[in-house]
């Protein structure tokens, strides 16, 4: 038995309290972004079986995330949880990953805390990418939870940056011309408000803070349209690692910077 273990813990619990008697004295993010990041090499540097176990430790963690949230008053969340450009990898391991996936929104959509919570569940992406289990999951989960408006918890699917601002400029134009504008009162109305009102993130206020794990230094297309103004928090440590003051930390920064929104 390691005998430095409970003053370890003791020393962690007291630093944890200290983070969050510090956040809380200052009013949080409204909105917040996470980019899951480091399931796969997390599996491989712990001598997982597969890497399948590490997605599967991190669709665990974002409960733990989702209650901190909860306590620290943040009604938005959006989790990145699958990019187009994950459809790129072998066969097997997409599979296996958008069934961890799917068994997740399930969960979510069926557990008596979401709906304790009020929590509303949708996703944000190319659906059409998605196998058809997918899909049922998620309007199995957004038709669970639709009538809620006290948490907003977001999964970004089948989900990249510039696709989103192509589909905006497409869904713009196609509604323009079924209202029978013109080219040019088409091009008129092709203005940064008039774009945002056709993204993924319609109703929804932009990211104050995205924070990515695993210690990679980029956005990766994440919310590229909305993150103009959003203050960006890297971490270390991968995502089925992120620790509770790992996430108070961020807060923290979050709330220490002065957000001048370009000016």
């Amino acid at each position: 038995m390691n005998k430095m273990k409970p003053i370890k813990d003791l020393i962690y619990r007291l630093y944890e309290n200290r983070l969050l008697t510090e956040v809380r004295g200052t009013p949080p993010p409204r909105h917040v972004g996470l980019i899951l990041d480091g399931n796969r090499r997390f599996a491989i540097k712990k001598g997982l079986k597969t890497v399948i176990e590490g997605h599967r430790m991190g669709a665990d963690k974002l409960d733990e995330v989702l209650s901190w949230c909860e306590d620290l008053k943040i009604r938005n969340i959006t989790v990145w949880v699958f990019s187009t450009e994950n459809l790129s990898r072998s066969q097997e391991e997409v599979d296996e990953l958008l069934r961890v996936i799917e068994w997740k929104i399930q969960q979510l959509a069926r557990d008596p805390l979401t709906h304790k919570r009020r929590m509303k569940i949708k996703a944000i992406g190319k659906m059409e990418l998605l196998p058809e289990t997918t899909r049922r999951a998620i309007e199995e989960a957004e038709k669970a939870t639709g009538n809620y408006e006290n948490l907003s918890l977001n999964i970004a699917l089948g989900y990249g940056g510039r696709q989103e601002i192509a589909d905006a400029f497409k869904d713009l134009v196609r509604k323009k011309f079924s209202d029978g504008a013109s080219l040019e009162e088409i091009i008129g109305d092709v203005t940064p408000e008039e774009i945002g009102r056709h993204l993924y993130t319609l109703g929804l206020p932009d990211p104050d803070l995205i924070i990515r794990t695993s210690g990679e230094i980029r956005l990766s297309g994440f919310l590229l349209w909305q993150s103009a103004y959003s203050e960006f928090y890297f971490c270390d440590v991968y995502w089925p690692a992120f620790r509770k003051i790992d996430f108070l930390r961020a807060i923290r920064s979050y709330q220490q910077r002065e957000r001048r929104f370009g000016k």
